[in-house]
């Protein structure tokens, strides 16, 4: 079980670190454990806690109310707030929660309520997206073990893979074409498979090339499809791979295509990149990119 620093807490859960002190003297809201060396720690049900506190007070409740609630009572509190509550930031919150417990159905619910009120794109752009960079910041701060994250990570992929699967456009002739692949050592799928979804959704082609896709096969590829626009993600730290040197060879072979690329290996790494490698910060950027550079409407 992972542990906590009181500003792993406040990274997570948005309180203050001086705050939760203060809970901790006047409320014995929570109690920090402390090693052989005396320095305090909290560990996951500390943190579920925090998390519980935060969607409660967000949502009205005093927090002289919510530590006089036993367990059950502050379980059912959230819940009841969770299936009704229409925030973002709250909904965020109940991911994070099903994941660190493990909670499929919990999920479920999360995301099912969620599409059907606002949609599958708009569950991925507020809720979704949101929550995975929280996940990072779990991640990096050893917060979140890896079966969590791949237990979470697995089920939004699969969420992903049948919005894209219930698809039906049919395409005119000038739709433009995307190429979508991750590099060789490039894993993590989910911003690739969420940019398949919105590229097809606006009504343009996509040939999907997956993840850690040689570099030599590229040309095979793309002179058979004959794409409008490459898109790649880089997001893993590889010592084999300068990712400068990877855009500009890139750049070099395909000239006369715009090459789309994220991810945090290039995002904010002030790299200097040739004229036709495009930045893309994030999916709404994408979706941005995606809409100006449109040739057709979508047919259904």
């Amino acid at each position: 079980m992972a542990n906590y620093s009181i500003k792993d807490l406040e990274h997570l859960s948005g309180i203050k670190a001086h705050t939760l002190r203060i809970w901790e003297q006047r409320y014995g809201l929570i109690n920090p454990k402390r090693t052989d060396t005396n320095i305090r720690y909290y560990d996951q049900d500390d943190l579920k806690l925090v998390l519980n506190v935060s969607l409660l007070k967000d949502n009205g409740f005093k927090i002289s109310r919510i530590a006089e609630m036993s367990q059950p009572e502050l379980h059912e509190a959230v819940l009841k707030v969770s299936d009704k509550t229409t925030s973002f930031a709250d909904q965020i919150y109940g991911l994070t929660l099903a994941m660190i417990d493990l909670d499929e159905q919990r999920f479920e619910k999360i995301i099912s309520s969620n599409t059907l009120k606002i949609g599958f794109e708009r569950t991925m752009l507020n809720i979704i997206y949101p929550f995975l960079s929280k996940v990072g910041v779990m991640w990096t701060t050893d917060s979140i073990n890896p079966a969590q994250e791949h237990f979470i990570s697995n089920l939004i992929r699969q969420k992903v893979i049948v919005a894209i699967d219930g698809q039906y456009e049919t395409f005119d002739e000038k739709a433009k074409k995307y190429m979508l692949f991750l590099p060789e050592g490039e894993l993590h799928e989910l911003g690739l498979l969420f940019a398949n979804y919105l590229i097809r959704a606006k009504g343009n082609k996509v040939i999907y090339l997956g993840q850690n896709m040689p570099f030599n096969d590229l040309s095979n590829v793309y002179n058979t499809y004959q794409p409008d626009y490459l898109l790649t993600i880089l997001t893993s730290r590889d010592k084999a791979r300068d990712c400068k040197e990877y855009l500009n060879n890139l750049s070099a072979d395909f000239p006369d295509t715009e090459i789309l690329v994220s991810g945090s290996q290039v995002i904010g790494q002030d790299l200097d990149l040739p004229d036709n490698v495009i930045q893309i910060a994030n999916p709404n950027h994408l979706l941005q990119f995606i809409e100006e550079h449109q040739s057709v409407s979508i047919s259904r």
